[in-house]
């Protein structure tokens, strides 16, 4: 039986992040954006009370990219679903499993966020973010690391949201698991990044010795091929076998746009030192559009979606139109994860490939990254995009003792090297080791004192005045 719990507090904080470089993805680039901190408390049936920590990225336009809508609207958009979260959550008073309170919560979270204009995609994140402490705190009144308590199904993860599952097949996948000890970087190449010379994509002191790159697309075919072209080059000059993925981020129109870049990639010479290197191509057309084109002879490529990913039903319906992937990512839930993980096993076993990828949206290091890496470790995840080693300088503005609290806890993940602490990649991997500790993949909590709490959402009246 899993452990039972009841809510006792849920608290929000945040802390600015300031860039080390413009990050430019679809349709926007950030400088800066705040990151927000969890800290739920809980009392566990029997075993007293616990608190429990997440963090991630407030990051505008990418939940919701609707053009009439500012970067900054698109953050408050978020700071709404996390409010409307807190409000289902503490609601629900009784002793329940943490999969409980996730399961009787999401649907009326989407929904209440659909009334106040926000998509499912940012309205899904409150839950994330929430559940992702939840777990944090579950796992230290358990006494037990993240590893071993969702081997043994901790959370109580069922089918009730997953109807083409049973309850048994995430039981077994859950109990089948022996995670990763590397999980191997993909260095992102961003629609700013220097491609040639000093910080290019074949620098190491930029690259930090990734085999795998995630290469950022535009939507325009004839650009995006010729960029292309110049990273291959450049990608030649390393020496070592090198793979990547292509992310267009929703920027192609339509499928007639997209075929464009796969011809070019099929049929022209400068593009194959790409084309031989391709694992997939993530999220190339807007949710919507992607929803309703299946892919036809492109699905041999193996396309995966990710902003597509709103719902428990994304995949199985994506897998309908020609798509064979789908991304984790812990601010889209870690439930959803788990539970696509194991539909992607299960589908495999059926003679046809199926693979969930890791995909980061700025986790920063601390809980963000840490809890993001253990996830996709446990779930079979062997390269992941990491952004927060190159695009942030470290640990950013968190305060030394805390940072270097984090070091000592997990030496195997970071170092300094002479420009104070950061992400310790070995030979292009992050080691896991130290995440199997009780708790959510982290000895160390922020240091709250040291945070300011999250800002109120604004009204759109009071945004537009």
């Amino acid at each position: 039986m899993s452990p039972r719990l009841k809510l006792r507090d849920i608290a929000f904080f945040e802390r600015p992040v300031q860039f080390a470089r413009p990050f430019r993805f679809g349709a926007v680039t950030i400088n800066a954006t705040p990151q927000l901190f969890v800290r739920v408390e809980i009392e566990v049936e029997g075993r007293g009370t616990a608190v429990g920590a997440s963090a991630e990225l407030l990051v505008p336009k990418w939940f919701d990219k609707r053009p009439e809508l500012s970067p900054a609207q698109t953050v408050e958009g978020l700071r709404r679903s996390l409010q409307i979260a807190r409000g289902l959550y503490l609601a629900r008073t009784g002793y329940l499993t943490a999969f409980d309170l996730h399961a009787s919560c999401i649907g009326a979270q989407i929904a209440t966020c659909a009334k106040k204009n926000i998509p499912a995609l940012a309205a899904a994140y409150g839950p994330a973010e929430i559940d992702k402490a939840i777990l944090d705190a579950l796992l230290r009144a358990s006494k037990a690391s993240f590893f071993d308590g969702m081997a043994g199904n901790i959370a109580g993860i069922d089918a009730r949201l997953s109807s083409d599952l049973k309850d048994a097949d995430i039981t077994a996948f859950l109990a089948g698991r022996k995670p990763l000890p590397r999980v191997a970087i993909r260095h992102t190449v961003g629609l700013d990044d220097t491609v040639e010379g000093e910080g290019g994509v074949a620098d190491a002191h930029e690259n930090a010795g990734a085999n795998y790159f995630k290469l950022k697309l535009s939507g325009d075919p004839a650009a995006d091929a010729a960029r292309l072209a110049r990273i291959g080059k450049e990608l030649d000059t390393l020496g070592r076998d090198t793979k990547v993925t292509l992310d267009a981020n929703e920027q192609y129109a339509d499928l007639a746009a997209l075929q464009a870049l796969m011809d070019r990639l099929d049929r022209d010479s400068a593009l194959r030192p790409i084309s031989a290197r391709l694992l997939y191509v993530e999220q190339p057309m807007p949710r919507d559009i992607t929803r309703q084109t299946p892919l036809g002879p492109l699905a041999a490529r193996g396309f995966i979606i990710d902003e597509a990913d709103d719902s428990y039903d994304a995949f199985p319906a994506a897998r309908a139109l020609g798509y064979h992937g789908i991304s984790s990512k812990s601010c889209k839930g870690l439930y959803k994860s788990i539970v696509n993980a194991t539909r992607a096993a299960k589908w495999t076993a059926g003679g046809e490939r199926f693979f969930v990828t890791g995909e980061d949206l700025t986790c920063q290091a601390g809980l963000a990254v840490q809890q993001d890496l253990a996830l996709g470790a446990f779930i079979g995840v062997t390269h992941a995009e990491r952004n927060g080693h190159h695009y942030v300088d470290g640990f950013g503005e968190t305060p030394t003792a805390e940072v270097q609290a984090f070091a000592a806890a997990h030496p195997d993940l970071y170092a300094d090297a002479g420009q104070g602490i950061r992400l310790n990649i070995h030979n292009g991997d992050l080691l896991t080791g130290s995440l199997n500790t009780v708790g959510f993949a982290t000895s160390v909590h922020p240091d709250w004192s040291a945070l300011r709490p999250l800002e109120q959402p604004k009204s759109l009246q009071e945004q537009l005045s």
